[in-house]
């Protein structure tokens, strides 16, 4: 079962927009797909029109309350299934300070599940708190959506040192799959610049053993669509809201790019981490994993 977390410590950069509706455009290739909302927020819940409700499980109880994951699911689409958030997701971090393997939880939870999917998709919080190292530690692939701003490389680094201190410490198997371009305009110079400086430093990263050694920047990007703006509102996906917009075609693009991708990463070589050009260490500049909120992980 390929897991995958989205993740982005930079809010309102399309994690929930592309989990809803990558997660749809795989379903529609006859793929069975669970989606989890990590957000205390909720959004990816509302995205789907499934309202958070106190007399249901959701992924609160299954972390805090030890409730199975299958009695949270529930089907919000053909082949598609929901593990809810709500609003008390936003308490759980000091809940489970104490708790024994706190870290752990979701990953536990789901090998504990009966149900059989094709595809996980977990969609973290914009943090880098218990939350988002339960998201990490469940998933065995990452993307990361991004804006092609300055800021958003500026922000990369630092995620890609929590990363690699999972992987170090929690979840040996771990990687970086791939960069989705979100909000995408293809005309500006600063597009193009960033597209630029991403493909340098993805390809001084192979060969190594980083955890995205062999990350690719998808060929489809998200073009910037009010469409895609609108249709949480709705409940629905893009596909149910206006299913030949230019926000809707780019999905099931890049839900074509993700089922043709390899799964198995190749083994790294012992070769030293290369730096990256100039130009990139920049702006993706990393931080070698100063976050309090990362450090102490078991």
């Amino acid at each position: 079962m390929r897991r995958i977390a989205v993740i982005n410590q930079k809010g309102g950069v399309g994690k929930t927009t592309t989990v809803c509706n990558l997660g749809v455009a795989v379903a529609a290739r006859g793929k069975k797909v669970l989606t989890i909302d990590l957000d205390p927020q909720a959004h990816l819940t509302l995205h789907y029109g499934a309202k958070p409700a106190a007399n249901r499980p959701s992924v609160y109880d299954v972390l805090v309350a030890g409730a199975p994951m299958d009695d949270a699911i529930i089907k919000v689409r053909k082949n598609v299934w929901l593990a809810p958030s709500h609003s008390r997701l936003a308490g759980a971090e000091s809940e489970l300070v104490s708790a024994v393997g706190r870290d752990v939880i979701l990953r536990d939870a789901l090998a504990d599940s009966k149900r059989d999917f094709d595809l996980v998709l977990i969609d973290c919080p914009p943090s880098l708190g218990v939350l988002t190292i339960n998201g990490l530690s469940a998933a065995n692939e990452v993307q990361i959506p991004l804006q092609a701003h300055f800021l958003g490389l500026q922000g990369m680094g630092k995620l890609l040192d929590t990363i690699t201190l999972v992987q170090r410490r929690i979840n040996a198997d771990l990687r970086v799959s791939g960069v989705v371009l979100c909000m995408f305009e293809a005309g500006t110079r600063l597009a193009a610049e960033v597209v630029e400086d991403l493909k340098s430093f993805l390809a001084a990263a192979r060969g190594t053993d980083v955890p995205w050694s062999q990350a690719r920047l998808y060929n489809a990007v998200i073009r910037r669509n009010i469409k895609l703006a609108e249709c949480p509102s709705f409940g629905m996906s893009i596909f149910d809201y206006e299913p030949r917009c230019n926000g809707a075609l780019d999905y099931a693009r890049l839900a074509v790019e993700l089922l043709e991708q390899p799964t198995e990463m190749p083994a790294p070589t012992d070769a030293p981490t290369p730096a990256a050009p100039d130009k990139v260490a920049l702006k993706i500049d990393s931080q070698n994993g100063s976050d309090s909120s990362i450090a102490n992980i078991a």
